[in-house]
């Protein structure tokens, strides 16, 4: 891969172009090149129309970049989400597991064809049924285990201090394994589980030098769960370059720089079908690798919940990275199949400057607006600076405040034995600078955000006597509304998380209630 220089782009256009966009097309050396989509055969029209399509879809997206012939063509973060963020993958992790077995393979640490009791033989079952000592490792590579029903659940729910493989093997293998697909995020973490046994390191330490240091991949984490094993599943999380730079590795065979990173023989093991998973009737039938998808219009995919994606295309030389909160990750997809896929062309087309500066005007305007009714009310001298005490509640909050200056309104929440949370939320405006949701069970969250991530805030006064404060914890998939009503010196909380929200359902919060200190 070369790094794109004024002089591939072409003087002329380049001059043409906004600051901002020049800065892009010669970026630095650990940066995927930049180009202009003519050069590398697609419209800016082109991506604009599927931007329409985006916006028509009613998904939403929160990150996207397009990368054609190595060169990333369009790139856009919908603000308040930004370039320099992690973003939370879900099971896109899978991808990157199944990328440390194969790693593993090639260094002679284990087979695919490797019965999985042979890593745990302390955890085993008494017996060991037929098709439990029949499970391989490329069974759970290819989600084809015999199991009636995913495993993940049941790891989660180990009773304390069991361990997550002894639950796995203690489940009945009820088919013959290899026989049918069935998505299993608890084979993932059997696989993140075998790569620590066999390498002594976790999946995320094994890749570090392996895969993330060759691809310049930097800041990336992933959680652990007690025993110290990556989930293997989900929970992995970097910026959206990062995925885009895992599907063009792939898209180049295990080949980066020169160097080959991955084997092609893993790369092709892993992008074909190992398994057959439907009838070519849905995106998710067309066949399962190991632990990637294949595309209805070819190729392969990592593919995480509610659209996060990393695409890879071979036939067009072309990788699609997608970070999202989807309601219908199918509707996300098929706009990539329909709209931007047929934008492709074979050659290289003539430049179209004010096409091209549309685009990318286009492209750095992308936002989600705070919500906005009003910027003031008299409540706010009211509550202004007084303390609420919560009655019991299941966060074990036990009281909030407000003050309010200038376009702000600073939200402390005091939590039993924690530090307080303080959230400054823009009036009318997001804010970031200072914003944490530092655990997993603060804000008023029991979702599965483990870890620290930035908090884009907005308030607005929906009424005389309510306010609404919006949070996006930008590093992940999600976000809260939690609505306050105040009835003189009584306060009730009311939530209404974004999944439920882009679904039109309510919440499964039960309401807090408080009241002022006097």
């Amino acid at each position: 891969m070369k790094q794109v220089t004024s002089s591939a782009i072409g003087i002329g256009l380049l001059q043409t172009l906004p600051v901002f966009v020049r800065a892009n097309l010669l970026q630095t050396a650990s940066a995927l090149p930049r180009s202009t989509p003519e050069l590398q055969g697609i419209s800016s029209a082109g991506i604009s129309k599927f931007l329409s399509a985006i916006k028509a879809s009613g998904q939403e997206f929160h990150s996207l970049m397009i990368l054609r012939h190595g060169h990333v063509v369009a790139e856009a973060w919908w603000a308040p989400y930004s370039s320099e963020h992690r973003q939370q993958l879900y099971s896109l992790s899978k991808s990157f597991t199944g990328t440390a077995i194969g790693l593993a393979v090639a260094e002679g640490h284990l087979s695919v064809e490797d019965p999985v009791i042979k890593f745990f033989p302390e955890l085993l079952p008494e017996p060991v049924s037929d098709n439990l000592a029949a499970l391989k490792v490329k069974h759970l590579l290819s989600m084809s285990v015999g199991h009636a029903k995913d495993s993940i659940l049941n790891l989660e729910a180990s009773p304390q201090g069991v361990l997550w493989e002894k639950t796995f093997l203690s489940l009945p293998v009820v088919f013959t394994p290899g026989s049918q697909f069935m998505y299993n995020s608890g084979a993932s973490y059997m696989l993140s589980s075998i790569v620590k046994r066999v390498t002594g390191q976790t999946a995320h330490d094994y890749l570090k030098p392996r895969l993330y240091q060759p691809l310049e991949i930097k800041g990336a984490t992933w959680t652990e769960n007690f025993e110290g094993i990556n989930m293997g599943a989900s929970h992995l999380r970097m910026r959206t370059e990062d995925i885009a730079k895992f599907g063009q590795l792939y898209l180049q065979k295990g080949n980066w720089n020169g160097k080959q990173i991955i084997p092609e023989s893993w790369v092709t093991a892993a992008s074909s079908k190992q398994i057959d998973n439907g009838k070519n009737d849905s995106s998710w039938g067309y066949g399962y690798g190991y632990q990637f998808w294949l595309n209805p219009p070819g190729g392969f995919r990592a593919d995480g919940a509610f659209g996060q994606f990393s695409m890879v295309f071979p036939a067009l030389d072309a990788v699609v990275a997608i970070t999202s909160e989807s309601v219908s990750t199918k509707i996300t997809m098929q706009i990539v199949w329909d709209i931007l896929l047929p934008e492709m062309k074979a050659a290289p087309l003539p430049p179209n400057t004010n096409d091209h500066i549309f685009l990318a005007k286009e492209l750095t305007s992308l936002k989600y607006d705070s919500p906005m009714v009003a910027t003031s009310s008299a409540m706010a001298k009211k509550i202004n600076g007084k303390i609420f005490l919560l009655d019991k509640n299941e966060f074990n909050a036990t009281s909030v405040s407000f003050r309010f200056k200038d376009d702000d309104c600073l939200f402390i929440l005091k939590e039993e034995g924690k530090p307080d949370i303080i959230i400054t939320n823009g009036i009318h405006h997001w804010v970031r600078k200072g914003n944490l949701k530092p655990t997993p069970h603060s804000l008023f969250s029991l979702r599965r955000i483990d870890f620290d991530s930035i908090v884009a805030a907005s308030a607005t006064w929906q009424s005389e006597n309510t306010l609404l404060l919006t949070w996006r914890f930008i590093e992940t998939v999600h976000g809260d509304s939690i609505t306050f009503i105040f009835d003189e010196d009584k306060l009730t909380i009311k939530f209404l998380f974004s999944v439920a929200r882009l679904q039109n359902k309510p919440d499964d919060r039960a309401s807090i209630t408080g009241k002022m200190v006097v």
